[in-house]
């Protein structure tokens, strides 16, 4: 099953030569996939398109940064050339936070970069794949988010960029919906080279230290299940077994997978703009601060 899953589809995977998306390449072409390969480092790139191709698999590779427009576009342009169309869309790049980055501390240009390197890779790939998926009348996205945009970690454009990734995949997914392509988030645990050696483990206890992470957080963060475990879920959700999964953010790390409720408001109060006046000051402080 596993071999027939993606059979003759093309997939693009942006932050594929490394860690968690040279997982994810691996797995899709193993699934039958004709796989792009991605990454910035020629060498990493080659790397695993000979590490596919010598297992039997099919790849090719486009070096370049794909928050470029015109790598994004050429991406496409290879995976429809190399295997007629583009039926899944993998978002896996990403740089960390600097340590000890903070509000009080990061440059506007450190912000802005971080931004560019997360939302502006997934803005400018989803925007080079969208017409050809919706031409198509099918497709799947899958991006990368971090439970970093729940604040835990710290940081700024980190953080920021994944959560606006999740905001845009959500609204991808509603608006290709009637296309018959679909956009979920993956959020990933895994060991890889941003999540290992001196710094990150420093980093990750002065977080503890200063109140951010808890210990079971912490320790879990430390060590880090290898990127195999998390590539499945990638898997899933680029095959049909998952046709009716759409909107979807994910949390895989290790042997854990969960899913994100949609978050729905809590009504506090509520009262006829018609009949009534605004709220006070007051009986806003009793609301929130009461509840």
């Amino acid at each position: 099953m596993t071999e027939a899953l993606l059979a003759a589809r093309g997939a693009v995977v942006v932050g594929g030569s490394r860690g968690i998306g040279r997982a994810v390449a691996e797995l899709l072409a193993e699934c039958g996939a004709g796989v792009v390969v991605n990454g910035r480092d020629t060498d990493a790139v080659d790397a695993t398109v000979e590490a596919i191709t010598g297992s039997g698999g099919r790849a090719v590779g486009v070096a370049g940064a794909a928050n470029v427009e015109g790598t994004a576009a050429a991406l496409m342009t290879a995976c429809r050339d190399e295997y007629g169309g583009v039926d899944v869309l993998v978002n896996c790049a990403g740089v960390a936070e600097p340590r000890g980055s903070s509000i009080l501390s990061i440059s506007a240009s450190e912000f802005h970069d971080l931004l560019d390197a997360h939302l502006g890779t997934v803005f400018h790939t989803c925007r080079a794949a969208a017409p050809i998926m919706a031409e198509q009348r099918r497709g799947s996205i899958i991006n990368s988010g971090s439970v970093a945009y729940l604040g835990d970690y710290g940081g700024t454009g980190y953080p920021a960029g994944k959560a606006a990734i999740n905001g845009l995949t959500v609204a991808l997914a509603a608006e290709l919906a009637e296309y018959g392509v679909r956009a979920n988030v993956v959020c990933p645990g895994a060991k890889t080279r941003l999540s290992t050696g001196t710094d990150y483990e420093q980093h990750i206890r002065d977080l503890h230290a200063r109140g951010l992470l808890d210990e079971f957080t912490m320790q879990a963060s430390l060590d880090p299940a290898p990127a195999g475990y998390v590539a499945p879920l990638y898997a899933y959700l680029a095959s049909d077994l998952a046709a009716t999964v759409t909107g979807s953010v994910f949390l895989a790390s290790g042997g854990f997978v969960g899913r994100f409720d949609r978050p729905i408001p809590a009504v506090l109060g509520y009262r006829d703009h018609h009949r009534s006046s605004p709220w006070s000051v007051a009986e806003l402080h009793s609301m929130v601060a009461g509840g």
